[in-house]
């Protein structure tokens, strides 16, 4: 913590605790791992498994250009983290208990209510965590603080994959279940940590919120914002590395793998964002844009050598090579959201701050849908296809990420955005 000044020490430690917590629940009740291996074992419909990704996905940011007046009402946003936070505890934890009582359909649809649930609660941590970031955390620090939460978040689902595929008595589709409601009980933790932040009261807040509608605001930020809506297009290519690894994971399913073959794919996603969490936040301090670039390139190489290996091997070496497929892109993918995360917050100040994530989150969740849904009916000619059309999605995005302007150091930069 040596690089934060002395007066950020302390938010900027509760900020890494807090959010890690929050990131140690994510890795265990992901959609794209753990969610749909509980699914498919208890026998729920194939639909529903494939609506996980995208209900958590845009459930998450659809709302939070209609939240944002409401946000900017408040002159502190801790309040609305941890809001936040302790709804999406209790939503995983009841998702734990139903899957200890219902099986199939009605699992199935119990559990997609939950995670919309879930995914609404996290909007409001999302718009109001880099509120708080950015009023705590200078420029230059603030991808280290996003890197090192992420970094925890990975050990933790290093840890429990190892323990699933070393264990055999861990090898038990009751003990998942019983993860889960663990894991809803970090959310709990998170809250109390964020609660003890010293987050100062913003100066230019009057406490009246936005005074236009918020889609009025949305369009006007993307029409008129040249900056803001180059990043927009960018976070949408960005969508190759989110979107793969749930085909990886479809491809690995086909093979037959059991549920050890699960923890082989959590120590994947928790090696990845251990090795890839802190090094992402020092290099998307040093340059956010670069950041996002290089990742996006990583995805669509690591794509490209997935679809090789599958049309030329086979049988056992899948089961190790699908694996490594889905660490490099979780690799990838951790120094892409560390990247936007960090180029979001450095790119405005204040309520222009808030703004800019709502309408991005907002938008970016249409965009989410309508992207998945072509990957979707792509899919329909097998997986490979799908990846292939992401791959050609993320060689667009790693020249438009390299040509978008340096954000992270630059002090004249919102001024100079206001005038495009």
């Amino acid at each position: 913590m040596s690089e934060l000044l002395p007066n950020e020490e302390y938010n900027g430690k509760r900020f890494i605790w807090s959010n890690g917590l929050q990131n140690i629940g994510d890795q265990i009740i992901a959609a794209k791992t753990v969610l749909p291996w509980m699914l498919q074992a208890a026998g729920a419909p194939g639909f529903i498994i494939a609506m996980l990704v995208p209900v958590r996905e845009s459930g998450s940011m659809l709302p939070q250009a209609a939240l944002t007046p409401w946000v900017t009402a408040h002159k502190y946003r801790k309040g609305i983290w941890l809001m936040g936070a302790v709804g999406q505890g209790i939503a995983a934890i009841l998702m734990g208990i139903a899957s200890l009582f219902l099986t199939g359909t009605a699992l199935g649809i119990v559990v997609l209510l939950l995670l919309a649930i879930f995914a609404t609660f996290r909007s409001l941590c999302s718009i109001a965590s880099k509120d708080v970031q950015g009023r705590t955390i200078h420029k230059g620090g603030r991808g280290r603080i996003t890197g090192r939460a992420t970094e925890l978040g990975g050990f933790i689902s290093l840890a429990v994959g190892l323990a699933m595929t070393f264990i055999p008595a861990l090898q038990n589709p009751n003990v998942l279940k019983l993860l889960i409601i663990i894991a809803g009980f970090s959310w709990f933790l998170a809250a109390l940590v964020f609660k003890s932040i010293k987050e100062p009261e913003d100066p230019d807040a009057d406490g009246g919120g936005l005074n236009k509608a918020w889609w009025k605001d949305t369009w006007e930020l993307f029409r008129d914002h040249r900056n803001f809506r180059n990043f927009v297009i960018v976070r949408a290519l960005m969508l190759v590395s989110a979107l793969s690894t749930a085909f990886i994971v479809t491809l690995s399913q086909e093979t037959g793998q059991d549920i050890s073959g699960l923890g082989t794919f959590l120590v994947a996603g928790g090696l990845s964002s251990l090795l890839g969490g802190r090094i992402s936040g020092i290099w998307s301090d040093a340059s956010s844009k670069r950041t996002m670039s290089v990742g996006a390139a990583v995805a669509t190489a690591v794509i490209l050598l997935t679809i090789l290996a599958t049309s030329t091997l086979g049988g056992e070496a899948l089961r190790w090579i699908l694996p490594t497929s889905f660490f490099l892109l979780n690799l990838a993918h951790t120094a892409i959201r560390v990247a936007r995360k960090t180029y979001i917050v450095d790119m405005a100040e204040s309520d222009q701050r808030t703004r800019y994530v709502g309408a991005a989150n907002t938008m970016m969740g249409i965009i989410l849908l309508l992207v998945g849904t072509v990957s979707g009916v792509i899919a329909m000619w097998g997986s490979v296809p799908a990846l292939l059309f992401l791959a050609a999605v993320g060689l667009v995005g790693v020249f438009a990420a390299a040509r978008l302007p340096e954000v992270s150091k630059s002090k004249d930069y919102a001024e100079a955005d206001e005038d495009n």
